[in-house]
């Protein structure tokens, strides 16, 4: 069973499937496949052009659409005021969908007044296309510039993994009650085979992907671990029955560093 983040009225699954490039038959497969492996909370965007396959496999899915959480995110050239609400309407229609549980700005955009995309975001709330909204790669000065706005930004979407220093947004983040979903959550995989990770999954006869989204959950973030292999699905839910010390966990965060960024594209923000 996976845990929840409890947020508002809000049940939110702490892992979920990312399905960043995960598309076709494939996305199909996968999406279904982790609705079957007890997976309730499944992540899209209109980017990663999967939205129409996500949808089919939750409508061939024998699991409830009230039990499936289902976040989408707006494109970072769709955010402005005249292309917002109709890409979003767009991505329901694609998933078949009357609603998304959580809808993110994908990734800010320096050409459009961040006021206007949050109106949009909040129209799109107002009109019950989403149960919650909120943000993705948004450093501290932007989510500031959120609450300023009176935004009730449910989760900031943004890269965390053991190689990636996010202490000082993670703090802020927590102290507005804004929870964070760590996408490349084990750093592309590259968390594989480094020796502190793996010293400490052989004393639990675990995984280092294992440890690693472990590690994520006792910092009480949201984890979406992306697969296109059923087997690592199951692998990847075989995180509750243990815990990390606390001398593990500090070991773990020591990794990280400023330069551990693995998603940083010349049009993204100002990072903390």
């Amino acid at each position: 069973m996976i845990p929840s983040y409890k947020q508002n009225d809000a049940d939110f699954p702490m892992l979920g499937y990312g399905t960043w490039d995960i598309r076709g038959a494939l996305a199909v497969e996968m999406v279904g496949a982790a609705l079957d492996a007890g997976y309730r909370h499944i992540d899209t965007a209109q980017y990663y052009d999967n939205e129409k396959e996500v949808g089919q496999a939750i409508q061939l899915s024998s699991v409830a659409r009230e039990e499936i959480f289902l976040t989408t995110k707006v494109r970072q050239d769709r955010i402005g005021k005249a292309d917002f609400l109709s890409s979003t309407e767009q991505s329901l229609e694609d998933l078949g969908l009357d609603y998304a549980d959580l809808l993110l700005i994908h990734w800010p955009n320096r050409d459009i007044p961040l006021e206007e995309s949050l109106e949009s975001l909040q129209k799109a709330k107002d009109k019950g296309w989403a149960k919650h909204i909120g943000v993705s790669n948004f450093p501290i000065a932007l989510l500031k510039q959120c609450l300023a706005a009176g935004i009730e930004v449910f989760t900031n979407q943004v890269e965390y993994h053991p190689f990636l220093d996010q202490s000082k947004l993670l703090g802020f983040m927590r102290e507005h009650n804004i929870s964070l979903t760590a996408y490349s959550p084990i750093a592309q995989g590259k968390v594989i085979g480094n020796a502190t990770i793996k010293a400490i999954a052989d004393k639990y006869d675990k995984h280092e992907t294992q440890i690693t989204l472990r590690w994520l959950m006792q910092q009480n973030c949201i984890a979406i671990p992306r697969t296109g292999k059923v087997r690592n699905l199951k692998a990847n839910m075989e995180i509750f029955d243990f815990e990390l010390s606390a001398e593990e966990m500090e070991q773990i965060t020591a990794l990280g560093s400023a330069e551990g960024r693995l998603v940083n594209p010349g049009n993204g923000p100002d990072w903390d």
